[in-house]
Parts: structure tokens; C-alpha cells; sequence
């Protein structure tokens, strides 16, 4: 089959060799530049990509992704999405086409947002920017998602063992243009209730507390947020943003309504115990950290974050005992956590000095 890599890209020059030859297996690799002023352009051109350059006015994700899906010739049978600071694993083509079926829409594959500064993995998930060339367009300013335009079904989406796609992005690059996408998007759709939570967790980034959780109360209030997950993840971004007004109690509320939520995920366990962990309730951390690490299946979604599935259960854990004049269970669960994250000096030293 003809598989065919689209992107968008602007001022992406660090990133063009490194994801030119992750690409390097689709038959064809088209990029739409949207203004670049460094070499990105003449770079990409130079390894073999299709580059049209235009700008898109008003800047809009799902404009910008819709005019490089349209680079695509017609006769390719799979698309493939990335942005330049994504890196395939090498044998990415091969996968794919064993998993796919002519009759597939999309095709999911794991997809690794973030790195702890150890290099280990942070925040995974499972990705579906893999369809059929015909029948999609992209729809939202921003966090824009696939839409099935085409007659009938759009048929299965295919899940893709081994197909793996690394996140690498630019530190330096700034968000800021999200929260006015977010704004704009939940005016174009009120009723949408994923960027009704998106946009609740960016006034949270921002520190604006009031307007995220009048936000994230929206998005609870909606008919169609249903998803327990997502329910659960804006109780707890509303349990922050108490907190961060000083408000306890509060935040403690909607952290047991989110546990109520989504007793399935760490996410709210944890959460819960990092607010005991502040008000020295150790016995209270023991029983949440417990609740958290009796949770061993880790879930596919982007609701997943890295912390729970990494030392910290343990660590706290570990605090918690020595606070209360358990030296040897804390200890066992100091080399529970060093064992997840053997590089961290922090947790050496709490093993040494509970080794002693």
C-alpha cells in the first residue's frame, strides 16, 4: 500500500534530519510551511520532502492540518500525521502494514508524550493520527481531532503492536497561542465537552483559579461528558485550583467526588494523597497510596499521568512510615522507589540513610 506522511511545520530546522529519517520508510513525505524563517524549508527540500509554503490567516490547527492533508496525492492509501518534533521507531511501516485492513479507518498506535529528565518514559498513551487517505477532516483551532466526513462507516480503527512515536519538543517553544484557540474553540462549540475540559485545564496552567473551575464546572455540567476518566481529571484540576486559593476542605471535596468518579485510576488516589502528605496525615497517605498501587493496569488514555505509575506511591509511602516509626517498612518502600527510579539522588540517600 502507498503510505504517505503529511506534517506542518515553522521554524523546525533543529528537527529535520532526526525526523527525515524516522519518516524515511513512508513512500512519500509532504509538509506545509507556515512561515518559516530559519532553514527548515531548504532543509527539508534537501532529504526529499514535498514542502508548500503559505500561511494561514487567522492561525487555526485544524485549518493548517486540513491544507497539508490536501498535499497528499490522491492515489495514497494511508496517511500518516506527525509534527517534526515526533520520531517514529524504526520498523514503524512494517507494523502498520501488517495490522492494517483495506477496510480500516484509523489505526492506533502508542505514543509517548513526555520523558522524565532520567530518560525514562512520562506520559503514554495511544495515538490515532493514521487514517485512510479520503473521508477525514481535522476540526477544532486547537487540540484538533479527526473527523469522518465520508459516506457510510468509516470503518474500524486497527490497533498497530509496535508502532511507537516518541514526543521530543522544543522546550524553549511557547503555548501561549493555546488558551485564545481554546477560548475560540468553546465559542464555535459550546457543547463540545473535550475542549471544555482542555480549556478548564488551561486556565489552570495559566494560575487563573476562578475561570478554571467555572470552566471545569461547565464541562461537568454538560450532557454528553460522560467519560468517567475526563470527569474525574476535571474534579481534580478543580481540587488544584481550591487548594491554590486556600482552601482545603474544598479541594479535599472534589478530590473524593474524583475518586468517586474514577475509582479505576491512580490519578485520583494519588492526588488525594499528596494533600494528606501536606497536612502530615500520614495514615491517610498509607491508605490512598495503598488504593493507588492496588491499580496495577495502566490505562491507554492521555488522562494517564506519569506520576502515579512512577516512585512517588512509594516514596510518600516511605515518608510516611519513617514519620510514624516504621523504619523497616520504610525502608522496603525506599527500594521500591529507587528500583523505578534508580538515577534519583534523592531516593539513593533515603535508602542510605534508612540502610544505616
Amino acid at each position: 500500500m502507498k503510505v504517505v506522511v503529511y506534517a506542518i511545520c515553522k521554524n523546525e530546522a533543529q528537527f529535520v534530519h532526526r525526523w527525515m529519517d524516522s519518516m524515511s520508510e513512508a513512500d512519500q513525505v509532504v509538509v506545509l510551511d507556515t512561515g518559516s524563517t530559519d532553514e527548515t524549508v531548504p532543509l527539508l527540500r534537501s532529504r526529499g520532502a514535498e514542502v508548500t509554503e503559505e500561511t494561514i490567516v487567522p492561525w487555526r490547527f485544524d485549518t493548517a492540518r486540513n491544507r497539508s492533508l490536501e498535499l497528499a496525492p490522491e492515489d495514497a492509501d494511508v496517511c500518516v500525521c506527525t509534527d517534526l518534533d515526533e520520531v517514529f521507531h524504526p520498523g514503524w511501516r512494517a507494523a502498520l502494514e501488517a495490522a492494517w485492513v483495506p477496510e480500516a479507518g484509523q489505526a492506533r498506535y502508542r505514543y509517548t508524550w513526555s520523558f522524565n529528565p532520567d530518560g525514562s518514559e512520562g506520559v503514554v498513551f495511544w495515538y490515532e493520527k493514521v487514517h485512510r487517505r479520503h473521508g477525514y477532516r481535522w476540526v477544532h483551532p486547537v487540540h484538533e481531532v479527526l473527523e469522518w466526513t465520508g459516506e457510510g462507516s468509516p470503518g474500524p480503527t486497527v490497533t498497530v503492536p509496535g508502532m511507537q512515536l516518541d514526543h521530543h519538543p522544543d522546550p524553549s517553544k511557547s503555548r501561549g497561542q493555546y488558551l485564545p484557540l481554546l477560548e475560540l474553540s468553546v465559542r464555535e462549540d459550546p457543547s463540545d465537552d473535550r475542549n471544555a475540559h482542555y480549556l478548564g485545564r488551561e486556565y489552570l496552567y495559566h494560575q487563573r483559579w476562578d475561570e478554571c473551575i467555572a470552566a471545569l464546572e461547565r464541562h461537568l455540567a454538560l450532557p454528553s461528558a460522560t467519560w468517567a476518566d475526563e470527569r474525574a481529571a476535571s474534579m481534580r484540576y478543580i481540587a488544584r485550583a481550591w487548594l491554590q486559593k486556600g482552601h482545603a476542605n474544598a479541594a479535599r471535596s472534589w478530590l473524593f467526588r474524583a475518586i468517586a468518579q474514577a475509582p479505576h485510576l491512580r490519578e485520583p488516589w494519588m492526588e488525594m494523597a499528596r494533600l494528606l502528605y501536606a497536612q502530615e496525615d500520614w495514615d491517610g497517605v498509607l491508605y490512598f497510596t495503598g488504593r493507588a498501587l492496588a491499580i496495577r493496569q495502566r490505562p491507554e488514555s492521555y488522562i494517564c499521568e506519569a506520576e502515579p505509575w512512577g516512585p512517588l506511591p512509594h516514596d510518600l509511602r516511605c515518608q510516611a512510615y519513617f514519620q510514624t516509626g516504621r523504619r523497616e517498612q520504610a525502608l522496603e518502600e525506599a527500594e521500591a522507589a529507587l528500583r523505578l527510579a534508580p538515577s534519583d539522588p534523592r531516593l539513593a540517600e533515603n535508602m542510605a540513610v534508612l540502610s544505616w
